[in-house]
């Protein structure tokens, strides 16, 4: 490590832990996800280098996988049979999210590329790598991706405290480590998820890893609420950390245009998770954090934090993200046929 980025790692984190700290005086719920979130993003519009190392990420990401898989119960195979139906709902949701927010970006004055890349909620990469392969503006899509993610993240806690009047419940925490030496298998599962070219590796091996530990009734890992609230510190001053040198103006516009764009996509997805909450008796709560536009990481994060059903979140967020990335390349070559149609007959 570089000393200029053990000074931005340094910084993002003494500043993360002063926003938890806020937070956590002033009664909100996720405080230490939500402050060193917002923390972190308030200094680095002001050009302050902060910076959590993309290893260092991973590793905690890694964790969270752990503590989610684990989540895992042999009675969890009864349910799954309700889950097809909800899989139908999220995919009509995300394709009319997609085209409403698409709609916005387009008022924008996005060019239909980026209007349609940006709005797609999930699988930030491949969105931005097809968005610049079909004549998009990365940059763009790549901004319009990450707040979206954060917003997201920005408006559900305080939404589900309105919601349950108040108070949110967390997960139950254990007085101390459970089954602690899971997480020595860390090492072995971020090279096996890489290996095997999982989407989001360092979430989905330690995930996948511990759900069958845990299903299997062999282990499951449990943290004490103080290794909860580390893991919440380092993963929200990662998120905040990612707009470092851009301009309080440029932030300000974006945050406007993605803002409007998000609030639009949980509205519609909202209509959704309203039809899976009639049709399947699922919690309102668990069905909208379920389709909400966000991270799977991100999601995964709220879920555990907020004992939100974890493993019914993360396999729609999950099932979300590969509908996606296979249906992407084809969306792309329409554009990109629609696009050189009007040149071939100006030819």
């Amino acid at each position: 490590m570089s000393a200029g980025t053990a000074r931005g790692l340094f910084t993002s984190l003494a500043v993360g832990a002063l926003g938890g700290v806020v937070f956590e005086l002033t009664g909100l719920p996720l405080a230490w996800m939500l402050g060193p979130l917002i923390a972190n993003l308030l200094v680095s519009s002001r050009g302050v280098n902060v910076v959590i190392p993309e290893r260092l990420r991973s590793v905690f990401l890694a964790v969270m996988g752990l503590v989610l898989g684990s989540q895992v119960t042999p009675e969890l195979a009864s349910r799954v049979v309700d889950w097809p139906l909800s899989a139908l709902l999220l995919l009509l949701g995300v394709a009319a999210s997609t085209a409403v927010a698409a709609a916005w970006y387009r008022r924008c004055g996005f060019d239909p590329v980026s209007a349609w890349f940006g709005a797609a909620p999930g699988a930030m990469t491949a969105m931005i790598l097809l968005g610049d392969k079909c004549g998009g503006d990365p940059q763009r899509i790549a901004v319009a991706q990450s707040l979206r993610v954060i917003l997201v993240i920005l408006f559900l806690p305080p939404l589900f405290w309105a919601y349950e009047g108040g108070s949110v419940a967390g997960a139950t925490q254990a007085s101390g480590f459970e089954h602690a030496w899971m997480l020595l298998l860390i090492p072995l599962l971020l090279t096996l998820g890489r290996w095997l070219r999982l989407p989001t590796p360092a979430l989905l091996a330690p995930l996948l890893a511990a759900a069958l530990l845990s299903g299997f009734d062999v282990a499951s890992l449990a943290l004490p609420e103080w290794g909860m609230n580390v893991m919440l510190w380092v993963l929200g001053s990662a998120i905040g950390s990612r707009f470092k040198g851009m301009t309080r103006r440029l932030l300000g516009r974006y945050l406007w245009q993605s803002g409007i764009a998000t609030l639009l996509a949980l509205c519609v997805l909202g209509l959704f998770a309203e039809l899976i909450h009639q049709l399947l008796g699922v919690g309102r709560d668990v069905a909208l954090l379920a389709l909400a536009p966000g991270g799977i990481g991100e999601m995964a994060i709220l879920a555990v934090a907020l004992n939100i059903d974890p493993v019914f979140v993360a396999f729609h967020h999950l099932l979300r993200m590969v509908a996606l990335m296979l249906f992407a390349p084809f969306w792309a070559r329409w554009l990109l046929r629609r696009q050189s149609a009007p040149s071939s007959r100006d030819g």
